[in-house]
């Protein structure tokens, strides 16, 4: 005890003891101020919105253009911010005096999922805004009756609205790059710059086709080839499972076609599940027979990928997953699995839906695999053609309500991959009686209901 009384000794454990304090209490303070600093930002956010970039995107084409149109803003040095479509509440729109918005069209006319909450809560009803001045960037595909069908629907709410157009609706068909300068003149002369990013898409570049597989000889439907590429210079990008790829055919360069990607990097290829399409005069389909007939395994073929974030997995990778699909769609839903089992997580539902199981099992043996060794907890198989009444997923879906009910509870995400016509409608309108609509549309708001349907 007789160092107690050395002064010295007192002063360095009082230092020591002070220092101790300040270290503890740094990162205290660290976040302290960086919550204020965002409470403050939040709060100025909200006296001054400037302009919000809001879109809707079923693909990630809308979202895209968000973010490159939020760019030119900033780069004007106005302020804005970026909000999916089914985020914005009713006071956003009486607060803010611009607001942009980018929105695909699902299907005929519909809705693309970001936007269901948005139409559902407050396009059934009016606002009055004429304050607001807006502008509409409409995305669609000509091919549909309904060409850019929600994108028209939401210009003409916000016209009944009181709500002031910035300019004339711009329509983006196949996403036509002369429609989309369109838009980015009318914005830049908004902002004042010239200045702004580049908006092309990323370049093709050249992909070697490694190997060919049919995989449904002797089916009643169309074949269906598994493709596997690897870049030519042998560097492999990062993707993501959920993402794209864009062929270009050679003799339609300028309209590429969009497959979803079945394999991880790991896998070290690219792998496709690609349906040979045949016209009513015989002809393929400019994509799917380059690639399935007349490109050699060994040949060059023109590939970008593009990321599809409403389909990635993203925070649900932690979760339950149900997978629910039909056709090529399985392609998506394999990308899923093999994340998830590389992940280890082994907490994997996939109701699947096909004609028959003699020809249409794709990649039986790989499902098998994962099922016996514990990673893929339920495998609900439905073949249509296999019994004298038509059997769809859909019908096996909803016998399975209690069961989808219970995964839900337990935090499971729901991924639908397949076609829009039929099954993509029928296993919405299943989840919807088993979880109730708002449930369903709820799912959706939160990220845990997502769809690449085509």
């Amino acid at each position: 005890m007789i160092w107690t009384n050395d002064p010295t000794r007192l002063m360095l454990v009082a230092s020591l003891a002070m220092s101790y304090a300040l270290v503890c209490l740094a990162p205290y303070l660290r976040t302290r101020r960086k919550h204020l600093a965002a409470q403050r930002a939040k709060a100025e956010a909200a006296a001054n919105p400037g302009w919000i970039v809001a879109y809707a995107s079923q693909t990630g084409n809308a979202e895209e253009l968000a973010g490159q149109t939020l760019a030119t803003l900033r780069l004007a040095g106005i302020p804005a911010q970026l909000s999916e479509l089914s985020a914005l509440q009713d006071e956003d729109l009486q607060r803010a005096e611009r607001i942009l918005f980018l929105v695909s069209t699902y299907g005929e006319g519909d809705a693309p999922d970001a936007a269901a909450a948005f139409a559902g809560r407050l396009m059934t009803r009016g606002l009055a805004l004429p304050h607001l001045h807006y502008a509409v960037l409409a995305l669609g595909d000509s091919a549909y009756a309904q060409f850019c069908g929600f994108g028209r629907a939401l210009d003409a709410w916000l016209q009944e609205q009181g709500a002031q157009s910035l300019f004339p609706r711009v329509e983006v068909n196949r996403s036509s790059a002369e429609a989309i300068g369109a838009w980015r003149q009318q914005l830049s002369h908004l902002a004042g710059t010239s200045d702004a990013p580049d908006w092309g898409a990323p370049a093709f570049t050249p992909w070697r086709l490694a190997a060919r597989v049919l995989l449904n000889p002797g089916s009643a439907g169309a074949p269906v080839y598994h493709l596997e590429l690897e870049p030519q210079d042998g560097a492999l990008p990062a993707w993501e499972s959920g993402d794209l790829v864009q062929a270009a055919a050679p003799s339609d360069a300028e309209r590429a076609r969009e497959y979803s990607i079945a394999s991880i990097p790991a896998d070290g290829r690219v792998h496709l599940l690609v349906r040979l399409h045949t016209h009513a005069d015989g002809s393929h389909g400019a994509a799917s027979g380059w690639l399935t007939q007349q490109a050699e395994v060994g040949q060059t073929v023109q590939l970008r990928l593009r990321q599809h974030r409403r389909f990635r997995l993203e925070d649900n990778l932690q979760r339950p997953l149900i997978l629910i699909g039909n056709g090529s769609g399985i392609a998506g839903l394999r990308g899923h699995l093999k994340a998830r089992t590389a992940a280890g997580r082994a907490r994997n539902w996939l109701l699947f839906g096909e004609r028959n199981e003699a020809h249409d099992y794709h990649y039986r043996e790989e499902l098998a695999t994962w099922q016996l060794h514990g990673k893929l907890e339920k495998l609900d198989m439905v073949f249509s053609r296999d019994q004298p009444q038509r059997r769809y997923v859909q019908d096996r879906l909803a016998e399975q309500a209690d069961t989808v009910r219970a995964w839900v509870a337990a935090g499971a995400a729901i991924y639908v991959c397949g076609s829009l016509d039929g099954m993509a409608a029928g296993v919405d309108a299943a989840l919807a009686a088993a979880l109730g609509r708002d449930a369903l549309n709820q799912l959706a708001a939160a990220g845990r209901y997502r769809r690449d349907v085509y």
